[in-house]
C-alpha cells in the first residue's frame, strides 16, 4: 500500500521574490519576467515578435516585389503564387508580407502620437485645477462627443495632401481624447497623496512632481493606453484604406481588402486574396490584446500568475 506525500502549499510571495532574484542574476528586467510569466501575454509577445520579424525582413521573406504585376491576373493559389494573384497580376503573399510593415508603422507612430497628446492634456488638466482644467476638459469632452469615423473620413477625403503620414495624423488627432480623460481621472486621485504634498513642501516644481512622482505611478495606465491607441490606429488605417481613402501606392492590409472587394475576389473564387489580409489583421489585433493581460499584471499583483 502506497502513501501519498502531503502537498506543501506554495508561498506566492517567496516564489515571486525568487523569480525577481533569478531575473537579476540573468540581467533580465523584472517587468519582462512578469509579462513572460503571464500565459496570455506570453502568447501575445510571441505572435507580435513574428509580425515584427516578418515586417523587418519583408524584402527577404517576400518572394516577389509587392507591385510586380508580371503574373497572370486573378488566379488561385499555385506553386508560383502560394496565395494566388490579384486582378492586376500581383502576388498576394508578397503584398501580405509587406502589409505588415504598414500596419506596424501606423500602429507605432499613431499610437505614440495619440498617447503623447492624451498624456500631456490629461496630466495638465488633472494637476492644474481651476480655469486650466475647465478649458482642457471642454476640449476633451468636445473631442469625445464628435463622431470619430465621419471626422476621419472627412479629413482623409478632403485633405490636399495624400499619403500614409496623413492617415497617421488623422488617426492621432481623432483618438487622443479617451486616453486624456482616463489620465486626468487618475492624476486627480494621485495629486492628493501624501508623497505629492511632501514634494510640494520640499519646493519641487510642478514639472518635477509630474515627471518624478506622478508618472512612475501611472506607467501601467500609460502602457495600456498606448496599446489601445495602437489597436485603434491599426484598425483606423485598415478601415480608411478599405473605404478607398488610403494611399493607393502604399501596400497595406486595408488596401488589399479594398482591391479584393473592387476586384470581385468573391465572384472569381479567390478566397485567399480576401481572407489572408483579414486573418493577418485579426492576428495582430489578438496579439496586442493578449499583451494587455500582462500589462495589467504589472500594476495589479493579484493578476500575476504563479
Amino acid at each position: 500500500m502506497t502513501t501519498s506525500l502531503p502537498i506543501q502549499p506554495v508561498d506566492t510571495e517567496q516564489a515571486e521574490v525568487a523569480a525577481v532574484e533569478a531575473a537579476r542574476a540573468t540581467k533580465v528586467p523584472g517587468w519582462f519576467v512578469i509579462l513572460w510569466r503571464n500565459r496570455k501575454c506570453r502568447i501575445g509577445l510571441v505572435m507580435l515578435a513574428v509580425f515584427v520579424f516578418v515586417a523587418l525582413l519583408a524584402p527577404v521573406l517576400a518572394p516577389y516585389a509587392p507591385r510586380d504585376n508580371s503574373f497572370t491576373a486573378s488566379v488561385g493559389p499555385n506553386g508560383s503564387n502560394w496565395l494566388g494573384t490579384t486582378a492586376q497580376g500581383e502576388d498576394v503573399l508578397s503584398q501580405l508580407v509587406y502589409g505588415a510593415r504598414t500596419s506596424l508603422l501606423v500602429g507605432l507612430a499613431a499610437g505614440t502620437l495619440s498617447t503623447v497628446i492624451g498624456l500631456a492634456v490629461g496630466l495638465t488638466a488633472g494637476y492644474l485645477r481651476g480655469l486650466v482644467d475647465e478649458v482642457l476638459s471642454f476640449f476633451i469632452n468636445l473631442a469625445l462627443v464628435v463622431p470619430v469615423l465621419p471626422l476621419m473620413i472627412t479629413l482623409a477625403a478632403y485633405a490636399p495632401v495624400k499619403g500614409l503620414w496623413l492617415i497617421i495624423f488623422v488617426i492621432s488627432i481623432t483618438g487622443w481624447a479617451y486616453g486624456a480623460r482616463l489620465k486626468r481621472s487618475q492624476i486627480i486621485t494621485l495629486r492628493t497623496r501624501d508623497y505629492i504634498t511632501a514634494a510640494k513642501f520640499a519646493g519641487d516644481s510642478t514639472a518635477r512632481i509630474i515627471v518624478r512622482e506622478i508618472l512612475p505611478n501611472m506607467t501601467s495606465l500609460v502602457v495600456v493606453g498606448f496599446m489601445g491607441a495602437c489597436l485603434g490606429a491599426i484598425g483606423g488605417e485598415a478601415g480608411l484604406a478599405f473605404l478607398g481613402l488610403g494611399d493607393p501606392t502604399t501596400t497595406s492590409w486595408g488596401t488589399m481588402l479594398n482591391q479584393a472587394n473592387t476586384g470581385g475576389a468573391m465572384l472569381t473564387g479567390q478566397w485567399a486574396w480576401l481572407i489572408a489580409p483579414g486573418v493577418a489583421f485579426a492576428g495582430l489585433m489578438t496579439a496586442l490584446t493578449l499583451i494587455n493581460f500582462g500589462v495589467d499584471a504589472l500594476s495589479n499583483p493579484h493578476l500575476r500568475e504563479d
